[in-house]
Formats: structure tokens, sequence, C-alpha cells
């Protein structure tokens, strides 16, 4: 072999041996800069008011600044991709919500939550308002209900990507009642809520989290709970006799969490998973969260793994039967429920 091939090789193979005994320790030393916090939906909504909560106590945790940055649009999709062209670091990560777990069934994307893993799963927002523009002429569910059916596509209803929760409890009202209105589309709560106190839209479907301090002001009306029992003075969405039926489908929620591609370093996965579980432990957080009718979880691993099965199991059969699936769960390996 000639001088120089030997001297290229033997400099290629230092590199390379540099760079595989680099990777573990700047996995251990991990993190030596700032974290960016990709959040998959716009300011204002659900999982942006949880996870802006949540990363003040995360940084404490972790010792490094986490930066925000929303990236909405696609039903989260745009964000998540984001995250996967990052390099697999720990230094993007993703605060991601419940309807990612279905982009496959609905076609959005050819992924969900198989390339990431679940960092921290906060909590979840089973508490859903039906609420209208604060000078609508509807005082609960069933004066909505008889109003859209006498006036079809004339009620003009908040709808998100799908995926979320405006589509899900579509989803289920058409399976038990006709429900027939103009959908307005927009990327998250809070661009709808906005919407909403301008008399631009007069209905929507939101989780207690984003919505709860606007009824409470005045800005919204509440005319129904998703449950049986009633929340905070407000009527349960049962009282609506062609809606008794929802509850096969209850208890049913968004949820807010942190994930990593699945390829991130264990080391690294490890200090983030303990950064984010002691945030959730805070009770300045989980205060802010019980206030807003969010149920705290703080779960990673194998028991977040199980969360997002059986989230993913119950809402994917669901739109199958109501018609809204664009792919078989069956032929995704999706066990029914």
């Amino acid at each position: 072999m000639q001088p120089f091939k030997r001297q290229f090789l033997g400099a290629a193979l230092a590199a390379a041996t540099l760079v595989g005994l680099s990777a573990p320790a700047q996995a251990q030393n991990y993190p030596e800069r700032d974290v960016t916090a990709v959040i998959q939906w716009g300011a204002g909504g659900g999982t942006d008011v949880a996870m802006r909560g949540y990363a003040p106590y995360a940084e404490e945790a972790l010792g490094r600044k986490i930066v925000l940055q929303n990236k909405p649009g696609a039903s989260g999709a745009i964000g998540a991709n984001f995250v996967l062209q990052q390099p697999a670091d720990g230094y993007t990560i993703l605060m991601g919500a419940e309807p990612q777990s279905l982009f496959r069934v609905m076609g959005v994307a050819d992924f969900d939550y198989d390339k990431f893993t679940p960092i921290n799963i906060a909590a979840v927002a089973n508490t859903i308002l039906l609420v209208a523009r604060p000078d609508a002429p509807w005082a609960n569910t069933q004066d909505l209900l008889s109003f859209v059916q006498a006036n079809p596509k004339k009620a003009k209803q908040y709808l998100a990507g799908q995926g979320t929760v405006p589509f899900t409890i579509n989803a289920m009202m058409s399976t038990l009642t006709k429900f027939e209105t103009i959908q307005v589309p927009f990327d998250g709560d809070g661009p709808a809520i906005a919407a909403l106190q301008g008399g631009h839209v007069d209905f929507g479907f939101i989780a207690s989290g984003s919505a709860i301090e606007h009824v409470k002001a005045g800005r919204l009306k509440a005319l129904g709970v998703l449950s049986d029992k009633p929340f905070q003075g407000i009527a349960p969405m049962t009282d609506a006799p062609s809606l008794r039926g929802i509850t096969k489908y209850l208890p049913w929620g968004s949820w807010y969490g942190v994930f990593v591609r699945k390829e991130t370093p264990e080391p690294v996965k490890a200090k983030l998973i303990a950064a984010f579980k002691k945030a959730g432990e805070n009770p300045q957080y989980r205060s802010m969260m019980e206030g807003r009718g969010t149920t705290m979880l703080n779960i990673s691993g194998a028991e977040a793994e199980a969360f997002i099965k059986k989230f993913q199991s119950t809402t994917a059969w669901l739109y199958q039967g109501a018609g809204a699936a664009k792919k078989d769960p069956a032929t995704l390996g999706i066990a029914k429920p």
C-alpha cells in the first residue's frame, strides 16, 4: 500500500474512532446548551398553555433554558416532521398532543408516535366544553341541537384538523344524531377562541384548559360539558336526550406530552425523563392544570406507551365506525378496544 493511502486510511480510522467515543461522552454531558421545544399547535391553545406552564419547571431541573417554538399546521404534522428532521441528540424535542397518534389512520402522515419516545405525558384534558359566542341565543346543549337540526348548514362551528378534540367530538355526535353545520377550520384553540369572542364563529368543542377562564370572565358562553356529570356549574351534554349514548365513548380527552426521536441516546432520554417528571410534580404546575379541569398523569416509559396505545385504539375505531377514518385501523395493526 502506498504511504499516502496508509496515512489517509489511518487518519480516517482515527477520526471515526473519535466520533464513536465522543457521542457517548456528549450524551453523558447533556445538556451543554439550550434545548429547543417545538409545540405542534398555535399560541393560546390547550397544548400551548399546558406546555408553556410546564417548561419553566423542567428548565430548573435540567439546568438549561428550553426555547419554545410554535409550528402549527396539518393537525400537528408540520411540527412533528420538523423534529424528525433534526439530529436525534435531545436538543430538539417535541411538545405534542393526541392527534399525532392518529396520523396514519387519518392519512395525515406515514408515521405517528412510532418514531418517537414519550419523555412524559403530562396531563389529559378529559373535561371538554361545548362553548358558544357570548351573545349566542342558546342556553344549553339541547337548544343548540334543536337549532342546528331545524336549520342545517346555518350555524358556524369551529373545527380543527383531523384527530383533534373538535374533529373527534364531531365524529361521536355523527354516530348519535344529525348534526350539519358550517365547519370553519382553525389551527388550534387560540385563534378559534378569538373568533368566537368576536362573533365570527358560533360555537365549538374546546378542552376546559383553554376555555374555562374565558367562560368565567363572560367572554364565552358554556352550553355543556362532555360528561354525564356537571362541571363547575356547567350542565352535562347528556342532558340532551339524543346524546345520552355518548357515554360509551367516555372518558375521552385530549392530552399533552413531551417526545424525542427514538434514536436519541438513552442517557439523554434519562435526563429528560427525570427533568420533566420533576416538573410534573411541581405543586404550582399541578394546581394550574387541575384548576383548568385537567387531570395530571406525569407518566413516562412503558406506562406512557400503553396510555398512547389505548387512546389510539379507542379513537381510531371510533373514526372507523363513524366513517371518518382514511385507513382501516386493522390494516395498521391497531387492535379493537
